[in-house]
């Protein structure tokens, strides 16, 4: 997978996918291998030469890593517009959820139809796995707004037919790898669609704009808690297989923040809830952000690739801020649904 000479094919024409990238993407992977991951919750790299092998961002948004070539750059990273980039996500996310909830609710099917976007053509560029774009990218905006109009019942239909019609879809072309293509696609509906149906139906309560940003300003301190403990004082490796930058003293530290942060957003803003029910959110998003990073670092480990995209400078793409908030909301919403009710 990683021959310099190596360049991805271009999809079979009639998925609707666009040319693939040519750029070759194990490079990068293969900074990741040498032992810095892509997560806050990992060892500083210990030199200058170890900062060039370009270890990640962790979901919710800090650079990772120590050192770097200066001019603004730390671990690979531009810093300056992952900064920039992560101010306007905020700026945005925080506008729409709290003018007009539809306007949220379209930020999330734009983001579902991307990071779908980006990781059928990641499948195709490095598996030859043709997934139908199309007809998954649509299917996946219909589930998002149908779970925040019909809820969850809404959701499981939408996603039933979306499947329905991404199988119908791709038996119009070559029957050869139908069964690979149709598991993929399966996959991804559920994978990103679906999961992020979840925060759609956080938004729909009552209060939804005030469980979303909970959940979200969770995922942020889970990520940096981990980074934070994890760069002082991270010595014991929690998967290196997988992401060889995150450590128990790491996790510890996402779990410690994430708990605290939850006891004070439950003790203030979301209504009809006590501090203690927020401690156990702030348990489970930190377990559930760090399990869903490692989870994408082993989708991007299997590909070869050290990003699923390039869309947003300085943090990749759209699926690396995914990363750990799609399996997250599902566990966030049945917490609230237990703990205040459907709102």
């Amino acid at each position: 997978m990683n021959e310099p000479s190596w360049r991805p094919p271009q999809p079979a024409a009639g998925y609707g996918e666009p040319p693939a990238n040519a750029r070759p993407h194990a490079a990068g992977h293969e900074g990741e291998s040498r032992g810095h991951g892509r997560d806050g919750a990992g060892t500083p790299p210990a030199s200058a030469a170890s900062a060039a092998s370009t270890p990640g961002v962790a979901a919710g948004g800090g650079p990772q890593g120590q050192g770097g070539s200066g001019g603004g750059k730390r671990a690979g990273r531009d810093l300056r517009a992952a900064v920039g980039v992560g101010l306007a996500l905020g700026a945005v996310i925080i506008a729409s959820l709290f003018i007009y909830k539809p306007v949220f609710l379209g930020v999330i099917a734009v983001a579902v139809m991307v990071g779908v976007w980006e990781l059928c053509s990641r499948l195709a560029e490095r598996k030859q796995i043709q997934v139908p774009m199309v007809p998954l990218a649509i299917g996946g905006a219909a589930i998002v707004v149908a779970g925040y109009l019909r809820g969850a019942a809404g959701a499981w239909v939408a996603l039933g037919l979306t499947v329905l019609v991404v199988l119908l879809w791709r038996m119009a072309f070559s029957p050869e790898t139908y069964l690979r293509d149709a598991t993929a696609s399966v996959f991804a509906a559920f994978y990103v669609p679906f999961l992020a149906t979840f925060v759609a139906l956080m938004l729909a309560a009552d209060d939804g704009a005030w469980r979303v940003l909970t959940f979200l300003v969770l995922v942020v301190l889970s990520d940096t808690g981990a980074y934070a403990v994890g760069w002082r004082l991270g010595r014991r490796k929690l998967a290196p297989r997988i992401s060889p930058g995150k450590t128990l003293e790491g996790l510890a530290g996402a779990i410690s923040f994430a708990m605290v942060g939850g006891a004070l957003c439950f003790a203030f803003l979301i209504e009809d809830a006590v501090w203690w029910q927020g401690l156990l959110m702030g348990l489970a998003v930190a377990i559930c952000a760090t399990l869903g990073d490692l989870g994408e670092s082993m989708i991007k480990r299997d590909l070869g690739i050290k990003d699923m995209g390039t869309l947003l400078p300085g943090h990749g793409g759209i699926m690396d801020r995914l990363d750990s908030l799609l399996p997250t909301a599902p566990v966030a919403w049945l917490l609230y649904l237990a703990f205040t009710g459907a709102g």
